[in-house]
This record gives C-alpha cells, structure tokens and sequence, in this order.
C-alpha cells in the first residue's frame, strides 16, 4: 500500500497482486479519514468479514445504524465499485484465510481475565501478523524510489518522537553503518533546525505510527521548503504525515488492548526499514561490505573474547 506522489511505473501485474493488501488491512489503514458513518461500516468488517460476507446491504446497513447509501459510499470510498464487489472480495478472502490458519486461532486483542500465557500467545500472535501484512502490502515501486533517493543523498536526516524515535535511531545506525551521512533528530526544536539547513541533495524521513505527529509533520514541512526529498513511513496512507510528502511507505500494525499493539507497530517499521537498508546494501554492494567489515573492526576489541 506503500505510495509515490510522483507517477511510476508500478511493474507487472503480478507485482500490483502481491502488494494488494487484505481488504481488512486496507480498510484499517483508512479509517481516520472516514466520515464517522463509514466508521461504523469499517468496524462492523474488520471485526467479522466472514460475517460481512454474507450480509445483505439492507442487513449490513441496519447492523451498523446507517443507510444503504452509505455503505456505497464507503465501498467507492475504500476502492471499490459497489457493495457487490466488496462482498465477493471478503468471501473470497475469508476463504483464503481458512485454509491458511492452523486449527488454533488466537485472536488479538487483550481481555480482561485472559490468563498470562493467553496475554503473551496474543501479544505474539499480534506481532507476528504485523510483520507479515506489512510485507504483504509493501509495494515495491515505492519502495525502490525511496532506496534510489537514499543512495544519491547528500545528508538523510531521520524524525521520529515517542516509540518511532527508536525507529528512527535504528535506521539511523544503519545507514551510518555503510557509510551514508545520516541523523535521528526526535526533539522538536531540533528537528525543525535540522531541516532548516537542508536542500534539494537531501533527503528528510518522518516516522509516526499514526500520521498524526505534529513535531514530526512540520520538521517535514520546513525540509520540503527547503527542497529536500521528503519520505513517510506511517500506518495511514491519508495521514497529515502522508501527505505531506513525496513518498508514502506504509506499515500494516494493529492497534489492541493495553497498547499491545505499540510494540507491533515498531516491529513492522523496523520491517520496513530492514527492507530499506538491504535494497541500499544491494544497490552499494561493495562499499556496503567493505564499511560494515570496517565498523565490525573498530568495535571487535570491545567484545568479550570467545
């Protein structure tokens, strides 16, 4: 789901296929933008498309307190032509999803009186669906551009506040690993001086789970002013965040009880920029090994001798 402001070229159609996400995930990702209405709609499938599936408009509508018109309106709203479309993609989702599932299905949210050993199956169920919908729904062409961008920068300057400005210092020893002049910034008054000496050589990466993050928006916005290349990585391809920049690589984690879902949403960006950092290594191969075998042997000495 991962976009480009700019037209590309998205490649085959096996390609647009694999980076079809699920329609559950594509729905949660758009939610915040929907009218309260639609929401109702969107919760009613993400909790049960199975059951979806098999409801009548008339039925689907009465279940949510909407109308008809409605629920047009948000399949047209989340890429489909019509309810019609909509049902026959859940019920053939659902199907695949039986066939993948093993005999135990652990669901992902936290209940009150779940025992612990209930609360960490959940926790690691949840985590591990993050990562794989987020590979699932990464698209390639995105992806790509944002490798070539990084590769041709002058100075990559990373922002992230709160969870994401972990993820923002991982990528950030990442990238200075393989010799790429790069910096994580999560103080506001720091980021914004940061992007207030970029330019058109540069690349600026906004990090949020949500989008929403406005230190992160506006340290964007100053580096889009200046000129430089602007990346997001966020969960909600219609965020501010999103918006705002040149390029969109989005992440597909769930939000449950107890914020569970914080540690998921670090988990599929650091997927992400994992991705990321082996599309650069690849593109530098050379200059990739000889400056990781460089920094290896610059800290050997500080290890315990095996």
């Amino acid at each position: 789901m991962s976009t480009s402001r700019k037209g590309t070229d998205h490649g085959s159609s096996a390609d647009d296929e694999r980076s079809a996400p699920n329609t559950a995930v594509r729905i949660r990702a758009l939610l915040p933008s929907l009218a309260p209405a639609e929401q109702r709609v969107a919760h009613h499938i993400i909790d049960d498309p199975e059951r979806a599936a098999s409801c009548s408009i008339t039925q689907l509508s009465r279940d949510c307190d909407t109308s008809e018109a409605t629920v047009i309106r948000f399949c047209r709203t989340i890429g489909f032509s019509g309810y019609r479309e909509l049902r026959l993609t859940l019920a053939t989702e659902a199907g695949q999803e039986r066939a993948r599932e093993s005999p135990r299905e652990v669901a992902g949210d936290i209940d009150p009186d779940d025992t612990l050993v209930t609360v960490v199956e959940k926790i690691a169920y949840t985590d591990a669906r993050a990562v794989e919908e987020t590979g699932a729904q990464l698209d390639v062409a995105a992806l790509q551009q944002v490798i070539d961008a990084l590769a041709s920068a002058r100075r990559i300057d990373i922002y992230g506040v709160g969870a994401s400005a972990f993820v923002a210092a991982d990528f950030q020893q990442k990238l200075h690993r393989i010799g790429l002049a790069s910096y994580a910034w999560s103080d506001a008054h720091v980021m914004r001086t940061s992007a207030a000496v970029l330019g058109p050589a540069d690349v600026a990466v906004g990090i949020s789970h949500t989008g929403a993050t406005v230190d992160v928006i506006e340290a964007i916005r100053q580096a889009r002013d200046q000129g430089a290349h602007t990346v997001a990585l966020t969960n909600f391809p219609r965020s501010s965040l999103a918006t705002t920049t040149d390029l969109v690589l989005t992440t597909a984690a769930r939000e449950t009880t107890f914020r569970s879902g914080a540690t998921a949403s670090r988990l599929a960006q650091l997927t992400v920029i994992d991705c990321v950092f082996v599309g650069l290594a690849q593109l530098r191969y050379t200059e990739t090994r000889s400056a990781l075998e460089s920094t290896y042997e610059a800290v050997r000495d500080l290890r315990v001798d095996r």
